[in-house]
């Protein structure tokens, strides 16, 4: 049995982030997509459109001096434009490491995310460590 196609989507976007393949992305997000990032840190809110979002992602990675992994676990879907990922987030920065499971849901319209909203397992400690 194939892989339902926003699994694969998913999946693609996280090979890419994982590589630092910005370009791939982009081909992966729609233009207005929003990426919602949960917490009171400097690095939380609400990123909207690809060039914010590419942006957020290369602050992380200067953040964490290449650190940050987010390796994928998961993918569920519903099969009417959500996936749901989790994964294993594990960085480095500033002397504190963090390691921790967490998730994002995804809406997929026709073959592009629109919005990418994360869960995460403690807000309190990912707070701490962006802080």
């Amino acid at each position: 049995m194939a892989e339902h196609p926003h699994a694969a989507l998913v999946r693609k976007g996280y090979d890419a982030f994982s590589r630092g393949d910005m370009d791939t992305m982009r081909t992966l997000l729609a233009a207005d997509a929003a990426q919602h990032v949960p917490g009171s840190h400097p690095l939380s809110g609400d990123f909207k459109g690809q060039d914010a979002i590419i942006e957020l992602y290369r602050r992380l990675a200067e953040e964490t001096d290449g650190t940050l992994r987010a390796v994928l676990l998961n993918v569920l879907v519903d099969g009417r434009g959500h996936a749901v990922s989790v994964h294993r987030f594990t960085a480095e920065r500033q002397g504190r490491r963090i390691d921790e499971i967490a998730s994002i849901v995804f809406r997929v319209v026709g073959d592009r995310i629109t919005d990418l909203d994360e869960c995460l397992e403690d807000i309190d400690r990912s707070n701490e460590f962006w802080a």
